[in-house]
């Protein structure tokens, strides 16, 4: 038998070694997991506030795909971009509490479609055991939150669209109110958030050091984050969108159109309202969800099916079910870029 000799095997050990390589730079994490579980591993990034539908979608998604794993991994939407455009994190789905995002964000580079899928609106959310939660009501919630002895709190406007949909919430409740001292007697008086008006249209700046006066106001890194601090006591009341209210049994507050983001009839309004945060312009609109499969996506195939699971007749009802209204049919702005295993589902 012909002997290999030692240089020979520190050749094939290279190829191999160079081969392992090529394999872990390509596949990373995703490739460890499928060979340690014998499944697919699909990476699914999103905002806090889709946990609960995603988990559910996941559930049948791999009763229908016995050799995939769903593995949901929420943050604030603008953070969940940034994984992928910033730290050349992997996903297979990207979904977002704000559909703008993926194009000012990710295209042309990271996406090249957007689908819009469902809606929600903002509310203010607290317990039974919340200060003066037998008081509060949609005409006097920002004298409530004035009380010095009231905390509250709202997610990184830096971080989660939640974040920066909740100062346009209160700016709004200026025109709305007829109080110009609402947004500084809240938020400008309690971190190092400013806010200025030109021609009528009033421009909040959210600095990367928000400064909040943690005896009044607290921020956290995404919205969900703030129901168990709610939950606990540790804060009366939380900025959130009705469907996390209604997800973890929350009572919540219902404020009027005009200020809550629910509608396309106040789009006018809303415009009124802009947030500079430390990397977007965020103009006030309704609130609507969008969802991509990345380009650089291992698995474009089986995200997109999972995306199908999210528009379909069964992802509507999941939605329906969680307080996040679909958008039936989905909607997108080109159909010319929507793969073909989607366009049964969307309008244009």
């Amino acid at each position: 038998m012909r002997k290999i000799s030692a240089k020979g095997l520190t050749k094939i050990q290279s190829v191999i070694i160079s081969a392992v390589i090529a394999v872990a730079l390509v596949g990373g994490f995703w490739y460890y997991w499928s060979a340690n579980t014998g499944k697919v591993v699909l990476k699914v990034f999103c905002a806090g506030s889709l946990t609960l539908p995603l988990e559910e979608i996941k559930i049948k998604f791999e009763t229908d795909h016995v050799n995939v794993e769903v593995r949901i991994e929420p943050s604030g939407s603008i953070a969940a971009v940034q994984k992928i455009t910033e730290s050349d994190k992997l996903a297979d789905v990207l979904a977002s509490a704000d559909f703008t995002l993926i194009p000012s964000m990710m295209m042309p580079d990271y996406a090249d479609w957007c689908i819009r899928f469902a809606k929600n609106r903002m509310v203010l959310a607290y317990t039974d055991n919340s200060r003066y939660a037998d008081e509060i009501n949609s005409t006097n919630w920002y004298e409530i939150l004035q009380r010095t002895d009231v905390k509250w709190a709202f997610s990184n406007p830096n971080m989660d669209p939640c974040g920066y949909r909740t100062p346009m919430v209160i700016q709004l409740a200026e025109l709305e109110y007829g109080d110009n001292m609402i947004f500084d007697n809240l938020v400008v008086n309690n971190s190092a958030i400013t806010v200025t008006e030109e021609d009528g249209v009033y421009q909040i700046t959210t600095p990367e050091e928000l400064n909040p006066d943690t005896t009044r106001l607290k921020i956290r890194g995404k919205s969900v984050e703030l129901v168990s601090m709610l939950q606990e006591g540790g804060i009366d009341y939380a900025w959130e969108y009705m469907s996390v209210a209604k997800q973890h049994d929350l009572n919540y507050l219902e404020l009027p159109e005009t200020i809550d983001l629910s509608t396309v009839t106040y789009t006018e309004t809303y415009k009124k309202v802009e947030v500079q945060t430390t990397s977007e312009n965020i103009v006030g609109k309704p609130i609507v969800y969008g969802v991509t499969v990345p380009t650089n996506a291992l698995n474009r195939e089986l995200g997109e099916q999972f995306v199908i699971y999210m528009i379909n007749e069964y992802g509507q009802n999941v939605f329906l079910d969680m307080g996040q209204p679909p958008i039936v049919p989905a909607k997108t702005e080109n159909m010319d870029n929507i793969p073909e295993s989607l366009r049964t589902y969307v309008t244009e």
